[in-house]
């Protein structure tokens, strides 16, 4: 029988539970505005999302993974210098991004206001100072691995937005910026919480030194470019898509659905990769390469199953999940939804390829990978969405974003054979040997149990 205390204590679940509460509460805020907003505003709402989500990639990435794998294997007065370059280097890159914000908004104002691109532009440099706590917060939290600890950080910030959606829907009827004030606010308050809880660790910013500095930027310069080129293979297509003269925000209103559907394959994704990147970085630093096999090998396989189940279940009920979310004057983008579900499949493969290259501490190979997929992204994008009505003008809005959603898999599978190629050249892998440790692991479940026996800590 099932031991239900040790899987719930366990780091894999309480990732899950942070991961799947995330997945959720977005879902719900796109369910909810999808309803509130009409098409052009949603569209707008997209746009600030999808871009500040690429400006927080710039920022964190720089740091963020560095810090997870250092601190993994760092105690005391090290561990309190890292943290401390962590926040001030941070600190710097926020500033230094405001001001290209605030720069470019004073240049180009009228455009940005007519293109949707105005509420990013006028308030992201605000938003990207005030969140930084709690940012910085849930990457010291995820090196030491308290998921409970993050998945209360994200409760608070993604529900207690949600909540007031809900509110606003059923009773105060108010539009895009009143909804965005409180989005605001709501970050606000979480930062100030993380502060008060002592989890952000802005107590040690004085104690960052040259070396600790130059430590996490020697590595996190590799990193944030696979973190920056990642973010950019999903919001290149949102941006290429605005670019259209025929698109526009309306067809990323159409797009964004799919794409917010899709993500929910990313919920056990994200879930195992959070845990088991610090492993696998400790066994790299250790300089057991034989651990690290193992490792990739029990996660890559597990998932690569899970994501089959899901992805039959998605593709067969894709016409009611999409009529869920968006509502029936999204339906149409039920094709684009089932090319979605085809990367879904892709995505453990791609994805642990990356993450052991950064683990053993190879971040430029994980870095180059990525750099060519996102270019491939974008001129698959490029030729779907500006080539292709040249040639054939009757082309629909649909169809041209499912051939930017088949750019998508295209430029997954070519991750995959880069990343593989690199990753054989740093650990002895067996491609065969992913499915068959995949097997494995769920019957040494079956056979056991207990889940957090199999995924050792």
């Amino acid at each position: 029988m099932l031991n239900i205390k040790k899987i719930i204590s366990n780091d894999n679940v309480l990732s899950l539970a942070g991961n799947m509460s995330l997945a959720l509460w977005g879902l719900l805020s796109v369910f909810i505005l999808a309803r509130t907003l009409p098409p052009f505003e949603w569209g707008i709402w997209t746009l600030f999302i999808t871009a500040g989500n690429m400006v927080e990639m710039f920022r964190s990435g720089l740091t963020s993974t560095a810090l997870v794998r250092f601190l993994s294997g760092a105690e005391g007065e090290e561990r309190h210098r890292l943290i401390g370059s962590n926040w001030l280097i941070g600190l710097n890159l926020t500033v230094l991004l405001s001001v290209l914000i605030i720069a470019s908004n004073l240049l180009f104002k009228d455009h940005f206001t007519t293109s949707g691109w105005g509420l990013f532009f006028t308030w992201y440099p605000l938003l990207v100072l005030l969140n930084l706590p709690f940012n910085n917060a849930i990457t010291v939290l995820q090196a030491d691995q308290k998921f409970g600890k993050i998945l209360l950080i994200r409760s608070v910030s993604n529900g207690g937005f949600v909540l007031f959606l809900i509110i606003n829907y059923f009773f105060l009827k108010l539009g895009l910026y009143p909804i965005f004030y409180f989005y605001l606010g709501i970050n606000i308050f979480t930062s100030f919480l993380t502060i008060i809880l002592d989890w952000d660790g802005i107590k040690y910013l004085r104690k960052a030194t040259r070396e600790t500095n130059k430590k996490l930027i020697n590595f996190g310069k590799f990193t944030m470019g696979t973190l920056l080129g990642s973010n950019l293979l999903k919001s290149s297509d949102i941006f290429i898509i605005t670019l259209s003269p025929i698109l526009g925000p309306i067809g990323v209103a159409y797009f964004n659905i799919p794409l917010k559907l899709t993500e929910l394959l990313e919920v056990p994704l994200r879930s195992f990769l959070a845990t088991a990147f610090p492993k696998m970085s400790k066994a790299s630093i250790k300089g057991d390469i034989a651990e690290v096999t193992r490792i990739f090998y029990q996660y890559t396989g597990a998932l690569i199953y899970m994501f089959f189940v899901f992805a039959v279940v998605a593709f067969i009920f894709s016409d009611f999940f999409v009529l869920f979310l968006g509502g029936p004057k999204y339906i149409a983008a039920v094709p684009v939804y089932q090319i979605f579900i085809l990367y879904g499949l892709l995505l453990p493969l791609d994805r642990f390829s990356g993450v052991v290259l950064d683990s053993v501490n190879r971040p430029k190979l994980n870095f180059y990978k990525v750099i060519f997929m996102a270019t491939a992204n974008i001129i698959g994008d490029c030729i779907a969405v500006f080539v292709v009505p040249i040639f054939f003008p009757g082309v629909s809005m649909i169809e041209q974003l499912m051939m930017v959603a088949g750019a998508t898999i295209i430029t997954t599978i070519i991750g995959m054979i880069i990343g593989f190629s690199f990753v054989k050249q740093e650990i002895p892998i067996k491609f065969s040997h992913i499915f068959t440790k995949g097997i494995e692991f769920y019957r040494q479940m079956i056979k056991s149990g207990d889940l957090s026996t199999i995924l050792k800590k």
